[in-house]
């Protein structure tokens, strides 16, 4: 278990861990140094079953072949549109082993969506999950020319379908390994004519304005960071992952798949997005990396069954919160913990935090990372206060992922830390915008030079969009996007970011945007956490028929003004929110108010509920 007095379990790793210039030839050097080792498994029907580095090896060979078989060359595309499963994983070292270019489709997409990534990336080959995706892809399938082959992960409910365009995923290996018996080395001879310099995949970031842009990677930019990322916070084949964000995000496409597959951490595959906290305590993962949306809902699950808990329960875990935040204070102040405090935290864990850790599923983890959003500086605190080290990394779709991150030697909630040491970070004097330049920085956008020069200058560093300052010691501190600072009827600059994060922190409030801009003051507009409102609006017997009849209760109305009230409290009268608008339709990722990585789109959201805004003003 962590301790945050003793972080010499969080060092960085500086050495080559596994040799290779392209993700082909990390990964096939990784399947004959690792061989029978574990390095995924997936729960299916109640059953884990693991997959070996030799059984993952066996399965791309015979998919790589496959695809060789039907013509696949190199430079072409192939796109994948499945939630995160181990396919995904299987499909996607595959293409890279033919020396193509893989493009992942998120599996919330509409048909039309689907149509434009296809179209857009020059799909020739397109891996679906199941008959759910594989409708999209027929609903589509006759604008798209280029497109010659679908394959089905799950063919379970197609038996009846007779399509030559389409096969499974067992068929496609069948065709693969009938292909090497004949060409023995057909795999091998493609994954080494791999070079760094190819372009490997593409990440279309989320397209909260405009048509989604798809971020060129290259071959030498995905090993360069994966490399990078074992500077940050080193993982080793003793670790546990969790594997449940989007694949077609760059945070689980890098941050998982790829530092996993270099630096040999397990693979663990949660059954679906609903089941996530269940899995995450069967599997108990070492190093957990999440975004702040999880982490919230964690903190406000150990909230509301605290609620519920015993008097003597509430009392223990009062005391022994308590004393991990004095732990967390003394450490943040880097001061050394004393042998007094050290005693009182073993009794505080037994009584109380081990079981907390345990609720949530952290109580081997050695550290645990966000990133990809910004998260409230006390939310990292209370995970400290549980004797986790909670380390905060910031990036972009651009930077592949991580460019910076707070190192476990000097934890500064509120930081994303100093640039990583393999890039370069600072800030334009004239802005403030945060620019990034390294090896790890996007080729560019696909079909989009206009695009590109904006956000590359002549001398390569990355235009991020991000505002921040940083301080004496190099340390970043994200202030806002340049496009979402308000700046109030009266002259005031107020950052959204900073209230917004404030008012996620309850356990009631799952997204926040607020409005202001040119306004004579502060409002905002809330999704509320349906479960945690439902409970409350049951155990206050609170009558409510749907989702819209909760959130129009009166005591749900006051329960997030008293939210409201408790952040208004940390800001000057200025920065206060006056109003408040609760969104009546219970949002999915099928919505388009959301990102598929559920964050509300502010420009959108201020779109669509136009008139609620104008009624708070």
């Amino acid at each position: 278990m962590s301790n945050l007095w003793d972080l010499s379990h969080i060092q960085p790793e500086h050495a080559i861990v596994m040799p290779g210039d392209t993700i082909p030839a990390v990964f096939w050097n990784a399947v004959e140094k690792r061989s029978h080792k574990t390095w995924m498994r997936q729960k299916k029907l109640g059953i884990w079953r693991s997959w070996t580095w030799t059984q993952t090896g066996d399965a791309v060979r015979e998919i790589a072949a496959g695809l060789l078989s039907l013509g696949f060359a190199r430079g072409e595309c192939a796109s994948i549109l499945s939630n995160t499963v181990i396919e995904w994983v299987l499909a996607d070292l595959a293409v890279l082993s033919c020396g193509g270019v893989c493009s992942g489709i998120y599996p919330t997409d509409a048909a039309s969506q689907v149509h434009y990534l296809c179209e857009d990336s020059r799909t020739t080959v397109l891996f679906a999950e199941d008959d759910e995706q594989l409708d999209k892809a027929l609903e589509v399938r006759p604008q798209l020319p280029l497109l010659r082959k679908i394959i089905v992960f799950d063919t379970e409910g197609l038996r009846d379908l007779n399509d030559p365009g389409v096969m499974g995923l067992a068929e496609l290996r069948a065709l693969g390994r009938s292909y090497l018996a004949d060409h023995p080395d057909a795999v091998k001879d493609s994954a080494a004519a791999c070079k760094p310099e190819d372009l490997a995949i593409l990440v279309y970031t989320s397209g909260t304005t405009g048509k989604p842009k798809g971020a060129m990677h290259s071959q030498r930019g995905l090993v360069f960071t994966a490399r990078g990322y074992n500077t940050l916070v080193a993982q080793n084949e003793d670790d546990e992952r969790m594997c449940f964000l989007p694949l077609c995000h760059i945070a689980e496409r890098m941050g998982g798949e790829y530092f996993a597959m270099y630096a040999g951490a397990k693979l663990n595959f949660v059954e679906n997005p609903e089941t996530i906290p269940e899995n995450v305590r069967e599997i108990a993962p070492t190093v957990f990396t999440a975004v702040p949306r999880v982490w919230e809902k964690f903190y406000s699950g150990v909230m509301i069954a605290l609620k519920e808990a015993s008097w003597l329960q509430q009392v223990a875990y009062a005391w022994g919160i308590g004393v991990g935040m004095r732990i967390a204070d003394t450490v943040l102040e880097g001061r050394r913990v004393n042998g007094a405090l050290k005693a009182q935290f073993t009794l505080a864990r037994w009584l109380a935090l081990n079981n907390t850790r345990k609720l949530i599923g952290i109580h081997k983890a050695r550290f645990c990372v966000t990133g990809a959003a910004p998260i409230s500086p006390d939310l990292v605190k209370w995970y400290m206060a549980l004797g986790v080290p909670m380390l905060e990394v910031w990036g972009m779709t651009e930077t592949c992922g991580a460019a910076s991150g707070v190192p476990a030697s000097c934890m500064r909630p509120g930081s994303i830390g100093p640039a990583a040491g393999y890039n370069e970070m600072r800030l334009d004097p004239a802005t403030g915008e945060i620019l990034v330049r390294g090896t790890n920085v996007f080729m560019g956008y696909l079909n989009q030079p206009e695009k590109t020069a904006e956000a590359l200058d002549a001398e390569g560093w990355l235009h991020t969009g991000d505002v921040g300052v940083m301080d004496e010691q190099g340390f970043f501190r994200i202030t806002d996007r340049m496009k979402d600072i308000i700046i109030t009827a009266g002259g005031k600059n107020v950052t959204p970011s900073e209230l917004e994060n404030e008012l996620k922190f309850s356990p009631y409030i799952t997204d926040a945007v607020v409005i202001g801009d040119r306004r004579a003051y502060l409002t905002v507009i809330i999704m509320i956490d349906q479960e945690n409102v439902e409970k409350f609006a049951q155990d206050a017997d609170i009558p409510f028929s749907n989702y819209a009849s909760l959130t129009r209760a009166t005591e749900v109305q006051e329960l997030i003004q008293s939210e409201i009230d408790r952040v208004n409290k940390k800001f000057a009268r200025v920065e206060q929110i006056k109003k408040f608008f609760l969104l009546d339709t219970q949002l999915t990722a099928e919505d388009e108010e959301l990102t598929p990585t559920m964050k509300l789109k502010r420009k959108l959201v201020e779109q669509k509920y136009a008139p609620q805004i104008e009624a708070m003003y």
